[in-house]
């Protein structure tokens, strides 16, 4: 455990760390600290019984002297190397402590404190790489080879770290896909639970978006790849968790100030203790003992573990589910919220358009399908969102389209286009008002568009050889989680979540009064969503800001905590959101609300745990007689049960508990 003071360059790392001196340990080191510690406890079980059968001390006096080396050296030499930098290292303490004890005649009691020491350092290694191989352990699900299509179809076997943006690869079934990238041909079902944690395969088509690491079903699909290996998405996840292990929170930076003083009152301390009963006469070998008892007990080893490791392991859960918390401030805000806003389009709706109602007019001949289908064709050369809806669900319906020629797009208006030898329109309400008084039958558009309108839709009027035929009305669908989610952030904070969005405030109030959203505020521009956010902040809320991160990117900034539905985790919304909900499932939200408040609580748990252990060894040490094995043996498993409590939530488990309402 280092002390505040400790501010030793990364290359030669203490064995406990705080958060000012982060640990970069690999799974090898680890390791070889189980085996050292492994040996120095083999050695120890060797030399104990010897000794105490009377064996002559040439038998057990090496064996001990192996034990301090192989369970030692690491600590000392770590220690030793701090010194350069004028800092104090409590493992040296330990060390000098361990050799203190042989040197006065402890020599068992030594071996033992340092079999202690190395074994719990052993296991807090042991424990702590979990947190990095939980979510490290992600990138080995990438594959390393693809196959790659060139332009004249030749197929060829590529490492997937030399794929570049617009290489074409196949994935066959059963294969995992090599990177980030859009189906261009085949459908299948792709298991894409290592990514967005669905536990159900996603259907896949032409258009969509697959991720690298994700594993193919039972189709072939050949994809065009949108982002480098090195950027995909799992990447980004891996990357995005590192860099909050180095991040510090603020009860961890409050407990660095306090460690700063603790640590010089301490050493001042550890002096009284020696000192002190010297003057009054006693003795010195059990001044020393007290002393360096004292000095190991009192040392806030546990204090300074109690923060990270449950902060740290609900940040790698949370990322193995979807949802990338950018650093250990972040995990520790969530939990402080007490306010909601939540942007409407892409937030509280899915942010694409679909087809919500299809209204023929009397006297056109036409039927649903047969306007749809009118409306489709005409609309299918478009690159339009409106125009893809329109597409989409004639797709969904089976629909013939008719054979389109002399297509034109003006932009605001529609397009227009020779359908079946018609004349076809289809476009926006406006161009039909100016005739309404003039046509019943236009009348008769402009009253339904109207009243498609008043329901939040879109309305799209179509026109066949300069008569309107019929109204179709798009819509965003809103989230099916989303009522549920509204309900759930508002327990949590105990407080209504507010709606901000541009949208016009008939559709923000019909989608607000779906949810149970009763502050509506609807017409805002980007920088009146700041305005909002600033003036809940103002009256003293800790405002937590839902949004797309595109257009709500200055309110997330703005905003105590603010969270992206970031669908792949787009550039913007990484830059600008404090967190990306990379699954695109809104449930997410107050599922990591939760389990920042579950983090939390271990944090005061560890704390307290920490502060019981330090102050009855320490009250035992000076009011009693504390044995200096006992003591270190209090001390470290005092260190390890922290640092255990607060990988708790690295389990799977954790994340089901956060997701079930409290």
């Amino acid at each position: 455990m280092t002390t505040a003071l400790d501010q030793r360059p990364a290359q030669a790392p203490p064995r406990h760390t705080t958060a000012s001196a982060p640990r970069r340990r690999t799974r090898v080191l680890a390791l070889a600290e189980a085996r050292w510690a492994a040996a120095a406890l083999a050695l120890f079980l060797v030399a104990l019984p010897l000794q105490l059968t009377g064996a002559p001390a040439w038998a057990w006096g090496p064996l001990y002297a192996l034990t301090y080396a192989t369970g030692g050296w690491e600590p000392g030499w770590a220690g030793l190397e701090a010194l350069k930098d004028r800092t104090l290292d409590v493992d040296l303490l330990m060390i000098v402590a361990a050799l203190g004890a042989a040197a006065i005649g402890q020599v068992m009691d030594g071996a033992l404190l340092i079999v202690i020491f190395a074994t719990s350092g052993a296991l807090e290694a042991l424990a702590t790489v979990r947190t990095q191989d939980a979510v490290r352990g992600l990138l080995d699900l990438a594959p390393t080879t693809a196959t790659r299509i060139t332009d004249d179809g030749t197929e060829s076997t590529v490492e997937t770290a030399r794929l570049t943006v617009g290489d074409t690869v196949l994935v066959r079934p059963g294969e995992r896909i090599g990177a980030d990238g859009r189906v261009l041909d085949g459908t299948s079902e792709v298991d894409q639970a290592t990514i967005t944690g669905e536990p159900l395969p996603v259907a896949k088509r032409t258009g969509d978006e697959v991720f690298a690491g994700t594993l193919n079903g039972t189709g072939a699909l050949r994809i065009k790849v949108e982002r480098d290996p090195s950027d995909s998405v799992i990447a980004r996840i891996v990357t995005m968790v590192e860099e909050a292990s180095r991040t510090k929170a603020p009860t961890q930076l409050f407990i660095e100030k306090v460690e700063q003083r603790y640590s010089l009152g301490m050493i001042a301390a550890t002096m009284a203790v020696f000192l002190v009963p010297l003057a009054f006469g006693a003795a010195l070998t059990g001044s020393l003992l007290r002393a360096m008892t004292f000095m190991i007990v009192a040392s806030p080893c546990a204090v300074v573990l109690a923060t990270m490791p449950p902060l740290l392991s609900a940040i790698a859960t949370a990322g193995r589910h979807g949802v990338l918390i950018k650093s250990a401030v972040v995990m520790e805000r969530l939990g402080q919220i007490d306010a909601v806003a939540l942007d409407k389009t892409g937030t509280l709706t899915e942010g694409t358009p679909r087809l919500a109602a299809i209204r023929p007019l009397s006297g056109s001949g036409l039927d649903d399908d047969g306007l749809l289908a009118l409306a489709a064709a005409a609309e299918h050369p478009s690159e339009h969102p409106l125009a893809r809806a329109v597409v989409d669900a004639a797709r969904d319906r089976r629909l013939d389209l008719p054979a389109v020629g002399d297509f034109s797009s003006t932009p605001g208006i529609g397009v227009t286009a020779t359908v079946a030898g018609s004349d076809v329109t289809v476009g926006a309400p406006a161009r039909v008002r100016a005739a309404s008084e003039a046509e019943g039958i236009a009348a008769r558009a402009a009253v339904i568009a109207g009243e498609l309108e008043g329901g939040g839709h879109t309305a799209v009027v179509v026109h066949r050889d300069g008569r309107p035929v019929g109204v179709l009305g798009i819509a965003d669908r809103l989230r099916p989680d989303a009522a549920a989610t509204v309900t759930a952030l508002g327990r949590l904070t105990g407080s209504s979540p507010m709606l901000l969005t541009g949208d016009n405030p008939r559709a923000a109030a019909l989608l607000a009064s779906e949810v149970g959203i009763t502050d509506v505020r609807a017409g805002l521009l980007p920088q009146d969503k700041v305005t909002a956010v600033k003036e809940a902040e103002q009256a003293g809320r800790r405002v937590l800001v839902v949004g797309d991160g595109v257009n709500d990117a200055p309110a997330l900034a703005a905003a105590h905590t603010g969270i992206a539905m970031g669908r792949a985790g787009s550039d913007l919304t990484l830059e600008t959101a404090d967190a990306v909900v990379v699954r695109d499932e809104l449930s997410t939200v107050p599922t990591a609300v939760r389990l920042s408040l579950r983090a939390r609580r271990l944090v005061v748990q560890n704390l307290i745990i920490a502060a019981a252990f330090i102050t009855g060894l320490v009250i035992w040490d000076l009011a009693g007689h504390l044995p200096l094995p006992l003591g270190v043996a209090g001390h470290e498993g005092s260190t390890v049960i922290v640092g255990l409590n607060g990988l708790r939530l690295l389990a799977d488990s954790a994340w089901r508990r956060a997701g079930s309402p409290q």
